[in-house]
């Protein structure tokens, strides 16, 4: 059972086709079928049912799966780690982030840590704070720097950066605006504008909404805050925003009896051991941390 064979049937899974597992593995159709011949040949069970143009594990296949995956995890770390010996700082940096703290946040620490390490290639990927978490958790990217989850993650080591206190806002212009308070109720009855209710930031107002038993009148969704933003300041609805975006085009609602916040952070798994280059960029945060006060 080779790494090689290993990765052609990681991508096969991934992909649910053979030639997309091709194109991505820089291969033939023919070569990737070969591998996953072999293996299936050294395993004495097939991997993947194909019926037509779809393919599916098997249940050996989904056995294999998981497997296949701490075993090329496991390869991967224990060549870093040799190589790293020297205690040198270089190579690939895989890291994921939230598009609004890649925006608000890192742009300093990012530019330090360039200047510093200039040997290190980095790499980012944004994407939502959720799928960000599932990369991690897959060994897809050492960490990641988002909003933390509302419940501790048990694979997952989490480190508080930025406490992000959030405020509901209106626009200026919005009939709310001249409340000196005003309360849930007023707030079910008007629009609201909100990252999609699944995400962590979304699950906030939702479950906060349901204690009071209230209903949200969601108008509409989006996981850009930035895009949150500007429908709220052109009058479509409320919402709830991180102080730190709030300017002369938004009113922040004073709303009585209520506070809420999320926490922003880094994440790794605690069971892979980070690269010198991950370790850095976390010192980096860390030191962020220090001179922020968070805890």
């Amino acid at each position: 059972m080779d790494t090689d064979s290993l990765k052609s049937f990681i991508a096969v899974a991934q992909c649910q086709s053979f030639s997309l597992a091709a194109a991505r593995l820089h291969l033939t159709q023919p070569a990737v079928s070969k591998r996953i011949a072999a293996l299936e040949a050294h395993l004495n069970h097939t991997l993947f049912d194909r019926i037509g143009r779809e393919v599916r594990l098997t249940e050996a296949g989904k056995l294999l799966l998981p497997q296949a995956e701490t075993i090329l995890q496991a390869v991967a770390d224990t060549e870093r780690n040799i190589r790293e010996l020297t205690g040198e700082i270089s190579g690939v940096l895989r890291v994921a982030t939230s598009h609004h703290i890649g925006l608000h946040h890192l742009p300093p620490l990012l530019r330090q840590f360039v200047l510093s390490h200039p040997e290190v290639n980095l790499q980012f990927e944004f994407l939502d704070s959720e799928k960000a978490h599932e990369k991690v958790l897959r060994g897809e990217c050492e960490i990641a720097v988002v909003t933390l989850a509302p419940e501790p993650v048990a694979q997952l080591e989490s480190r508080i950066i930025w406490p992000d206190p959030l405020d509901f806002v209106i626009a200026k212009t919005h009939e709310l605006a001249a409340h000196e308070t005003v309360n849930l109720q007023q707030l079910s009855r008007v629009d609201a504008i909100l990252p999609d209710l699944t995400t962590y930031t979304g699950r906030i107002v939702k479950e906060y909404f349901a204690q009071q038993e209230l209903e949200l009148t969601l108008s509409m969704t989006t996981n850009y805050l930035e895009t949150v933003k500007v429908m709220v300041s052109v009058g479509l609805g409320w919402s709830l925003l991180p102080r730190s975006m709030i300017d002369g085009n938004l009113h922040a609602l004073p709303v009585r009896e209520v506070s809420l916040h999320r926490n922003l952070g880094v994440i790794n798994h605690k069971k892979r051991s980070l690269s010198n280059a991950a370790r850095a960029f976390y010192r980096l945060l860390c030191d962020t941390t220090q001179k922020t006060g968070a805890i």
